[in-house]
């Protein structure tokens, strides 16, 4: 297919691409420390001299067999390795032949359409995820490349205006193009950056982009993109403790920003940490209830559509015995303690001493810390049973 040049500078990568993107990856020598000193628990083909043959012997020509045969494989080691279990559920996609944008919460900045593609894998659908991604993350040139081989197409930050209204309309009629035209499935955080409070909101401007591609009304040009609210539940956050101490920074100097030495860091963190039990909770298609918005004004029609899917995000949460502990902590109560026993309590609190053991920061404030990790946990609690009760 031809993808129009428009396109190039958020593009994925085309199928004719990928063998000598491939070819120019594992001959970055700063990818190749990094497969060799962060993850030597990948299989020997993986590292740099081994994958040139396999990639010749294995025959990968597209973006989905980059996937299938070398992505998928160390997902799956991922999982066996830092999850003890990882489950897809809920309401069932319609059609495994289908394509679907998925809106999900924010947990990790790789694994959350990782996780995705190599959960559509094992479910026999017929395609992965297209993802979008912040420019800001491509900090060096092989990761570019590498999650441009992994179906992302990019998000441009730190523009005017001007130049984020151009930039927005592109990208809505890129995921129009891909969905419709491509046949591809499309991945997006329903928020730029990650709830670090754990409380997750949909911004109505990301409902707005997605809509300047379309034709017709909101309702006509949201409904080609098959939009499937997802929610992504953890049993532990592995950056927990690092959201927490940019919590305390930013509260004792309101100018701190995040280093790219940082954002490496909850790459790292948040890729091999522990993460106890995960689950993806499919909402059914708002096209099942756009059609009960017709009639409301312009000016209010992006913010409901947020809510309804904030409420049904919120209710896929799949609640551990942790987050109930969090919130008795947290209310000084025991309105929850009828989900938890005395020794999952003891297993969560000293989990959490372990976390807070970690940051090494000036002024360390234990108590501030403590409550930011708690309102973690916590505020899946609350949102889901605010959901419950709408």
């Amino acid at each position: 297919m031809k993808i129009p040049a428009k396109f190039d500078p958020i593009r994925p990568y085309c199928d004719e691409e990928v063998k000598q993107a491939f070819h120019e990856l594992i001959n970055d020598r700063q990818f190749a420390r990094l497969i060799k000193g962060y993850v030597p628990w990948m299989p020997k083909f993986a590292r740099s001299g081994m994958l040139k043959l396999a990639f010749k012997l294995g025959g990968v020509k597209t973006l989905l067999g980059f996937q299938v045969k070398f992505m998928s494989p160390i997902v799956e080691s991922l999982v066996r390795r830092c999850m003890t279990g990882l489950t897809f559920s809920g309401h069932p996609l319609p059609d495994t032949k289908g394509r679907y944008t998925f809106i999900s919460n924010h947990r990790d900045i790789v694994l959350d359409s990782a996780l995705l593609d190599y959960l559509l894998i094992r479910e026999k659908h017929e395609t992965t995820v297209e993802i979008a991604i912040g420019d800001n993350l491509l900090i060096y040139p092989w990761i570019e490349k590498l999650v441009r081989l992994n179906k992302a197409f990019i998000v441009r930050r730190s523009l005017t205006p001007r130049e984020m209204y151009k930039s927005s309309q592109l990208m809505s009629e890129y995921i129009h193009f891909a969905v419709t035209e491509k046949r591809e499935n499309i991945w997006i955080a329903q928020r730029e950056g990650r709830a670090k409070d754990s409380s997750d909101h949909t911004q109505p401007s990301v409902l707005k982009m997605l809509a300047m591609g379309g034709e017709g009304t909101f309702i006509e040009s949201l409904k080609p993109l098959n939009i499937v609210p997802l929610t992504i539940s953890y049993e532990y956050d592995p950056c927990d403790y690092l959201k927490a101490k940019e919590f305390q920074l930013k509260r004792d100097n309101p100018k701190y920003r995040k280093s790219r030495k940082d954002d490496l860091e909850n790459m790292k963190t948040g890729i091999m940490g522990f993460k106890g039990r995960v689950t993806y909770e499919c909402a059914p298609c708002i096209n099942t209830w756009l059609d009960d918005l017709e009639g409301i004004p312009d000016g209010y029609f992006f913010d409901e559509v947020a809510r309804r899917m904030d409420r049904e995000i919120h209710q896929g949460y799949m609640l551990f015995p942790g987050n109930f502990v969090a919130a008795d902590i947290l209310t000084h109560t025991g309105d929850f303690s009828d989900r938890y026993t005395p020794k999952d309590k003891q297993t969560f609190e000293a989990y959490l001493e372990g976390q807070l053991k970690k940051i090494d920061i000036p002024n360390k404030d234990e108590q501030f810390l403590r409550e930011c990790m708690l309102t973690m946990y916590a505020n899946p609690v609350f949102n889901k049973l605010a959901a419950q009760k709408k």
